[in-house]
């Protein structure tokens, strides 16, 4: 059966009216053909078309479309759109034109492209803006990296881009930039659109380098350092165990700083063995770790049979270590003969505890500083003199750095300090350094008025036992020279010298 037909058969049941196959009612309406070539019905179609798909656009264009014949001003928003886009546009223009006069022939050009209302998108931009909003990646990089061909250029004819070229290096110089430090603040090249020429990317590569090697001595200095009247973090854990280990009942401040070393006031504690007896006041010299006051007093160690085997100057930080080492045994043997000095308490690698010389956080004066009267310089005298042969023949020690700076006064006697740099005798020079102690403390004290003091060669005399006979100090000199040659070349051929003193009773050394 035809289902047309059946549409079309009148009235029947209310399944054939909904059928599919049926064909729709439709009523024709008639319309001239002036009214089908109208364009004003063809705008006005097209409207009610517009507006039963986007109804919420109504109120907002009302009126037809508007042409550049036939504008409608009766819509205010429209009026202002089109103003604004004319402002936009002609401030984009402006920026265009500062841009290009601020570049000029500069080798580093900036851009406003973040500045501009309107930013190209079609061909009418200009070819030399990039809009790098629309880029999620490097903008520097290709999107498909290409290798660079051997011939050093792609391209071709006036296309053709060489790897030396001027914009190319520019960019990739500015995304290097990132690789500096981060202390180094290079700010927003990539957003600005730097180009840096390789001149200028190179002066502030090796700026970026200086600075952060610059920073790391700072560092070194302030984490590995013994700064004047402080301490560097290792020195201080130290001294924090002393204190709560309870050999320290607590330390109070710093009383002394010299080139090599600080020393710290501290009252003392309780020893963990019963034969060790900590002395109430204590004295802690901190021997500095900065190296540059050591580098020029090697030859006080280097050539010392107790520590030559150990010395290099590989490990410049083991030399510091083996300085205080050095005063702990010399302090110690001058303590077995009975010489006024410091007694030794405890040695923890470059911090050395000993007594204190002095009286409620109070240290004695120096030797210099003090005023004595005409039988106190001469009762020190005497006694100086018995202390320098004392420790020439019982301790077997020149002190190499003795004058009225390194004596103390307290108590009414003289009490000798600083014995770091203290040698043997057979030392290469050992009688150079006596026979300097022996003109810094004759000078001192004929000075103080003492008549009785000798001069340098007889003192030097008078302590070593060597009866030098010289009528002037050069010859004299030349003469302790020619004594230490001889002994030098006695200990190269026989050996090193075994020193009488094999067992110190020295303190325990701790290295933790």
């Amino acid at each position: 059966m035809d289902p047309v037909g059946v549409a079309d058969a009148g009235p029947g049941p209310a399944w054939q009216s909904k059928c599919p196959w049926g064909a729709p009612n439709t009523t024709s309406i008639s319309c001239s053909l002036a009214d089908v070539m109208s364009e004003q019905l063809a705008k006005e179609l097209q409207l009610e078309e517009e507006n039963a798909a986007f109804p919420e656009v109504v109120a907002v264009a009302e009126g037809p479309f508007i042409t550049g014949e036939n504008i409608d001003t009766s819509s205010d928003l429209m009026l202002a759109q089109m103003l604004q886009m004319e402002f936009d546009r002609e401030y984009d223009a402006q920026l265009r034109r500062e841009e290009k006069k601020i570049n000029g022939d500069s080798k580093v050009s900036i851009s406003f492209e973040n500045y501009r209302k309107v930013h190209p998108y079609d061909s009418d931009s200009s070819e030399d803006e990039v809009d790098w909003q629309d880029t999620r990646h490097d903008p520097y990089r290709a999107d498909k990296p290409t290798t660079t061909p051997r011939k050093g250029f792609i391209g071709k004819g006036k296309d053709i881009t060489t790897k030396h070229d001027e914009v190319v290096c520019g960019r990739k110089n500015t995304a290097r930039m990132e690789n500096f430090a981060p202390e180094f603040q290079v700010g927003d090249g990539i957003g600005m659109d730097l180009k840096l020429s390789n001149q200028v990317f190179n002066a502030l590569k090796q700026h970026a380098y200086s600075e952060e090697r610059r920073s790391a001595r700072l560092h070194e200095k302030k984490e590995h350092s013994t700064a004047e009247k402080a301490v560097d973090p290792k020195t201080r854990l130290l001294l924090y165990k002393m204190v709560n280990a309870g050999m320290l009942e607590t330390i109070t401040g710093c009383i002394s700083t010299g080139k090599e070393s600080v020393v710290f006031h501290a009252y003392g504690g309780k020893s963990a063995t019963e034969d060790k007896v900590i002395p109430p006041e204590c004295a802690i010299k901190v021997f500095k770790t900065t190296l540059n006051e050591f580098k020029n007093r090697d030859k006080y160690i280097k050539d010392d049979y107790r520590f030559k085997d150990r010395f290099s100057k590989l490990n410049p930080r083991k030399i510091i270590r083996m300085w205080a080492e050095k005063e702990m045994h010399n302090l110690t043997r001058m303590q077995n003969a009975g010489i006024p000095c410091p007694q030794v308490v405890i040695l923890k690698k470059h911090v050395l505890v000993m007594s204190f010389i002095g009286q409620d956080q109070i240290p004695a004066p120096k030797l210099k500083d003090v005023t004595l009267s005409s039988e106190d310089m001469k009762k020190a005298y005497y006694q100086i003199l018995d202390m320098m042969q004392q420790l020439y023949k019982e301790c077997n020690l020149v002190h190499a750095d003795l004058s009225e700076y390194n004596m103390l006064w307290h108590d009414g006697k003289v009490w000798l300090i600083d014995v770091s740099q203290s040698v043997e005798p057979t030392h290469p020079h050992g009688l150079e350094f006596l026979f300097r102690d022996c003109r810094n403390v004759s000078q001192f004290f004929q000075k103080g008025g003492v008549t009785e003091a000798l001069n340098e060669r007889e003192l030097f005399n008078a302590v070593s036992g060597l009866n030098i006979t010289a009528d002037n100090e050069v010859d004299f000199q030349a003469e302790i020279e020619a004594l230490e040659k001889m002994n030098e070349d006695h200990v190269q051929n026989h050996g090193k010298k075994l020193s009488m003193f094999s067992s110190d009773g020295d303190p325990p050394i701790y290295d933790e």
